[in-house]
């Protein structure tokens, strides 16, 4: 499988963006029927979100809901890929949403602190779930949290529980300065380096700093090499002229290191 590193979000009420978020190059492209929606439009954005759904789409668009009525207009459109559902606590409240929309897949996002709490129990509730992450801006509003770092803790939290269940890395939640790429490049690279894997973006241009912060860079696809090479030489634990020492964990994460480089991963 190709796996996505770009998410970029699109208000469901403004379908000339949602059109130039599917021809931006991003992997996948979010509707967002929730808060990038004014109360008085959300009638609108989910007819339009239907009508674009109507057909099948040259890639994976997924809708964040705001309401039952948006799972039971939108289910069985063919050109949904999954929904993502906001604000989830409970693995009941997943449970719930996959008895009103059988068989399409669900990301939970994960936005309180009783949400991180139950972030396994989240990821584990129903086999439809195919991701959770975070929902950081209303997560620091909840922890009272200033700074960055504050977030780590719920961060690594999300991803350890995401690799408990068997689900794919989390992406990390939104970067909200579309102006700033240097420190959106900075805080990819952090959140890499602890676990992520992609982030949502809401405008084009971040998309290029996310793929490239995220894809495997020339150095580390040349040791990955290394080891893979090395291990089918000789099997079992080894060490490297250079002094690494490689067993089968390590050689499975250069093969890992590999086949993102090549956009053909499977966790």
């Amino acid at each position: 499988m190709t796996f996505p590193l770009t998410w970029l979000y699109a208000p469901g009420d403004r379908p000339d963006v949602v059109h130039k978020a599917i021809a931006s190059g991003a992997d996948v492209v979010i509707v967002d029927l929730e808060d990038a929606v004014a109360q008085g439009r959300k009638e609108y954005a989910l007819a339009a979100t239907a009508e674009l759904l109507s057909s099948h789409l040259p890639l994976p668009v997924h809708v964040r809901i705001n309401s039952p009525l948006d799972i039971e207009t939108l289910t069985g459109l063919p050109g949904l890929t999954a929904l993502r559902v906001p604000k989830v606590a409970y693995a009941t409240d997943i449970q719930q949403i996959a008895a009103a929309a059988p068989g399409v897949p669900l990301y939970a996002l994960l936005e309180s602190a009783l949400a991180v709490e139950h972030a396994y129990a989240i990821a584990t509730a129903h086999n439809a779930v195919r991701g959770i992450a975070l929902g950081e801006s209303d997560l620091r509003a909840d922890l009272g949290v200033r700074g960055d770092t504050g977030l780590d803790w719920p961060r690594t939290r999300t991803v350890v529980a995401a690799r408990a269940a068997g689900l794919a890395p989390p992406t990390q939640s939104v970067f909200p300065d579309i102006l700033d790429l240097d420190a959106l490049h900075a805080s990819c690279a952090h959140g890499r380096s602890i676990g992520f894997l992609g982030r949502a973006a809401i405008h084009p241009r971040q998309l290029p700093v996310i793929e490239r912060a995220y894809r495997p860079t020339p150095q580390e696809i040349e040791a990955a090499e290394e080891i893979v090479k090395a291990a089918a030489e000789d099997e079992g634990a080894m060490a490297l002229p250079d002094g690494r020492f490689v067993d089968a964990a390590v050689v499975a994460a250069a093969q890992r290191t590999l086949d993102l480089a090549a956009r053909d991963w499977e966790p």
